[in-house]
């Protein structure tokens, strides 16, 4: 069966290359044996589709010309409580199930998935499909807060095309929600370009919606992405402040900076959040000429090297070609005798893929030492076995702090003890500079709060030793102390702000009618 195709981008064509290279002989894996350590948590599944109003769709396989509202499956894994309502899990099967339904062909018997959906209908991949998952439908969360991931499927992809993976990560104690890789107009992708911006858009919709559950820990939002959804999730990222590390599983930004840079919101500047690549092993130079691929993809890492603003980590996993980032791909996906390793092969890196993301997630959203010394140290002393994986890391060569980042700080230690946090900073940074202004407005703007002013009379008295020249702040602390009725501080405060400035007419006034 041959299945329309429309046409798209040429840095699309080279993702499909990579996805669909033609195969040869068939896998033999379980998810068994790919043999992932899941944690203490029974994990949750859910899927639903959820419609955004604000743009317009079509339904190719339809033929219509009126357009919907756009629908956007949600597939979310979760830490759920014990005690299961279903008493089986979830099988690779009902996966497939979700594939269909976001394939839009919603009727499609069920013998012919695998005729259907780009893998072979041999015994191997019926065996893969009756194989039993790690989540259960109908679970209720468990209790806690938990962080977000938000994971962005590869070019065209299923919301659940690396459902081990995210299985494996909530039961660590994460929310990770996805959608399909789908484009702006219909289900397929048209422009490079165009899809990465539509995609990127996606990505802040699962964000809204992760948030939506109590659960969710809006501090702790993170971002995962394969091949094309590394191209997306690193755009997402530009435009999102809320995005706080991103994974990438061999995402295309590594390469295609072309693709990227034709969005407004590009700015190598706003990577300035913890940043791991996962790459796959060099092609062999047989294969490049052969499929017509650019040999730039074995060597360039266009992201990874213009970071500057934190931290980075770039692995190459010498026994992994592009597919097999994916679950799918390494349970479906037929190999290539030409480059593939061997099943165990596979299924042995697909695992330290799974061990490096989940580490890198602890480390910076969970903030675990002992996660932060793993993925700061070279694989060979965290078990990797010889060969299998190569290693760069570099710091961050210029992060100053910023001063939203110090009030950040300041705010969970409730204004107290500002000056040992100023100083502790300071050592890190010595570049940095508390902007009197800032401190200024910060300060009156917590005085009105009428749920505790004193935070902002702390913040004023920190400035004021800060800068003890400025008559301004001393004028402000005067004005603090007398919004919340300390007249005698005030008094003493107006008068320090006139000797400064005996030209301030705001503290002359202030001192005649404290005086009176």
């Amino acid at each position: 069966m041959i299945r329309p195709l429309l046409d798209i981008s040429r840095a699309c064509i080279l993702l499909v290359v990579l996805l669909a290279q033609a195969h040869l002989s068939h896998s033999q894996t379980t998810l068994k044996d790919i043999g992932l350590n899941y944690g203490p948590y029974p994990v949750g599944f859910r899927h639903q589709v959820i419609s955004d109003p604000s743009r317009t769709y079509h339904k190719i396989y339809d033929y219509s010309a009126q357009s919907i509202a756009r629908p956007i499956p949600v597939s979310i894994w979760f830490p759920a409580r014990e005690g299961a309502t279903a008493a089986e899990p979830l099988k690779v099967l009902d996966y497939f199930q979700i594939l269909k339904q976001e394939e839009e062909w919603e009727h499609l018997p069920e013998d012919q998935l695998l005729n259907w959906f780009y893998y072979q209908n041999t015994p191997s991949n019926q065996r893969h499909l009756e194989e039993k998952t790690q989540a259960f439908y109908e679970r209720e969360f468990a209790n806690g807060s938990f962080p977000v991931i938000v994971y962005a499927p590869s070019f065209q992809a299923s919301s659940v095309e690396n459902f081990a993976l995210c299985e494996l990560l909530a039961s660590h104690g994460y929310l990770v929600i996805s959608s399909p890789s789908r484009g702006t107009e219909t289900r397929w992708f048209i422009k490079a370009e165009k899809e990465m911006e539509t995609q990127a858009r996606d990505l802040e919709f699962l964000i809204a919606e992760a948030l939506k559950y109590p659960e969710a820990d809006a501090t702790k939002i993170a971002a995962m992405g394969f091949s094309f959804g590394g191209l997306s999730a690193v755009l997402a990222l530009m435009r999102n402040d809320r995005i706080k590390a991103f994974a990438s599983l061999d995402g295309t930004e590594r390469y295609q900076e072309d693709v990227l840079k034709t969005s407004p919101f590009f700015d190598y500047g706003k990577l300035d959040v913890p940043y791991i690549h996962m790459a796959q092993k060099n092609i062999p130079d047989s294969v490049l000429q052969a499929d017509d691929i650019n040999p730039e993809l074995n060597t360039s890492f266009v992201l990874y090297d213009s970071i500057t603003n934190s931290q980075a980590f770039r692995l190459k996993f010498h026994n992994l070609t592009h597919s097999y980032f994916s679950t799918l791909g390494v349970l479906f996906e037929k190999r290539d005798p030409r480059q593939d390793k061997s099943d165990p092969q596979i299924m042995e890196s697909y695992r330290w893929v799974a061990i490096y993301a989940k580490s890198f997630f602890d480390a910076f959203l969970k903030e675990d030492p002992q996660a932060q010394d793993f993925v700061n140290k070279e694989p060979s002393e965290n078990g990797v076995p010889g060969g299998l994986i190569s290693y760069k890391v570099k710091k961050p060569q210029n992060n100053p702090m910023r001063f939203q980042e110090f009030n950040d700080l300041a705010a969970r230690q409730n204004y107290e003890n500002l000056n040992a946090l100023y100083e502790s900073n300071k050592a890190k940074n010595p570049d940095f500079v508390l902007p009197e202004n800032n401190l200024n407005t910060l300060g009156l703007q917590l005085v009105f709060d009428p749920e505790d002013g004193q935070r902002g009379i702390r913040i004023l008295q920190f400035a004021t030793e800060q800068y003890p020249q400025s008559a301004n702040l001393m004028d402000s602390l005067g004005e603090a102390y007398l919004f919340i009725g300390e007249e005698e501080k005030a008094l003493e405060s107006f008068k320090k702000s006139l000797e400064l400035n005996p030209e301030n007419q705001n503290a002359i006034q202030r001192i005649e009618e404290l005086m009176h």
